[in-house]
């Protein structure tokens, strides 16, 4: 409204508002700047798994148990579409190497929660956090990628409902 009416910009606005309110605006620091650039790196990243998961579920051949599963659930195809649903295939590092060919760091996929490492290893192995799962998007209110909730498919499998760890994004 203020942008409109006095024809300014947003941080014109901003600043005038907090004027009238008695608020003080202080600029962010650099460190301040950092931890968003970092959140916001880890926002692309999850992104990419979003769309990644999503591609899976709709093309890959060993998807076909989630496609089942979600018809026999009535999610329509554009429930599906609209909430970005995916699938992690069921490979101990089929994310792990998609991701690093793409030029994310290993541990740009760990900060994510993407993959674990298993350090009772002398290498530290390191492998997909997410298996043979429906994988749900989860966003924060401002429709961003904070993490996600994993279904597993086979009943015999545990836990049933897995979520990412808690992360910068994610609690």
């Amino acid at each position: 409204f203020i942008m409109k009416r006095d024809g300014v910009d947003f941080a014109e606005a901003l600043r005038l508002l907090a004027q009238r309110t008695g608020v003080t605006l202080t600029p962010r620091s650099p460190e301040q700047q950092e931890r968003d650039d970092n959140l916001d790196h880890l926002r692309r990243l999850l992104d990419d798994a979003a769309v990644y998961y999503h591609h899976l579920l709709k093309n890959a051949p060993s998807a076909a148990a989630a496609r089942a599963h979600l018809a026999g659930r009535g999610l329509t195809d554009k429930a599906v579409e609209m909430f970005q649903l995916g699938y992690a295939l069921d490979n101990w590092d089929a994310a792990l190497k998609y991701f690093s060919g793409k030029g994310y760091a290993q541990q740009d996929l760990l900060d994510a929660g993407l993959i674990v490492v298993k350090d009772d290893t002398e290498a530290g192995k390191v492998f997909d956090r997410f298996r043979d799962r429906l994988m749900i998007p989860v966003r924060d209110e401002r429709g961003r990628m904070t993490g996600f909730q994993a279904r597993a498919l086979k009943p015999e499998a545990l836990p049933k409902f897995m979520n990412s760890p808690q992360t910068a994004l994610f609690d």
